[in-house]
């Protein structure tokens, strides 16, 4: 029953099972999560904070299950990971559209220390590196949202 409820979670919902890109398929999901959690900013971040403790413990136990480091069906990170990206921005489309693929840029390409936490292994090494990756994705978002707003000044 454990490895059940853990791979539901995992694999958000069953959304990590899909036969193609489930980690962009789950990236987009994250997007309607802040869409729909948006205006209340306190659940918001609680909801970061539960989505990122629940899939420390569910990708690490799925992971254990599967026998596989680092499964693709596990897609909670990137849940997550979207949140972060999110957080605090303004929502546009032109601010969410950059948001995703700035995430999916620094999720695939893994810049420190994304790479040293993914070899971790387990529910934190899974975690970790897409956690990190939403932080630099929405440092970036910040900075280019902050450059254009000055542009405007002069």
């Amino acid at each position: 029953m454990k490895v059940r409820i853990a791979r539901l979670l995992a694999t958000f919902f069953y959304a990590g099972i899909i036969p193609a890109a489930p980690g962009t398929f789950a990236s987009a999901i994250g997007v309607l999560v802040v869409l729909n959690l948006y205006q209340q900013p306190i659940i918001y971040l609680a909801s970061i904070l539960l989505v990122t403790v629940v899939g420390i413990w569910a990708a690490g136990v799925t992971e254990k299950a599967v026998g596989k480091k680092d499964p693709s069906i596990v897609v909670i990170d990137e849940v997550a990971g979207m949140m972060i990206t999110l957080f605090m921005v303004p929502l546009s489309w032109p601010v969410v559209m950059s948001g995703f693929f700035l995430f999916r840029a620094f999720d695939m390409f893994k810049i420190y220390p994304c790479n040293k936490l993914e070899e971790q292994g387990g529910g934190w090494g899974i975690m970790a590196d897409d956690l990190f990756a939403g932080l630099y994705a929405n440092i970036v978002l910040q900075l280019a949202i902050r450059l254009a707003l000055c542009r405007t000044c002069f």
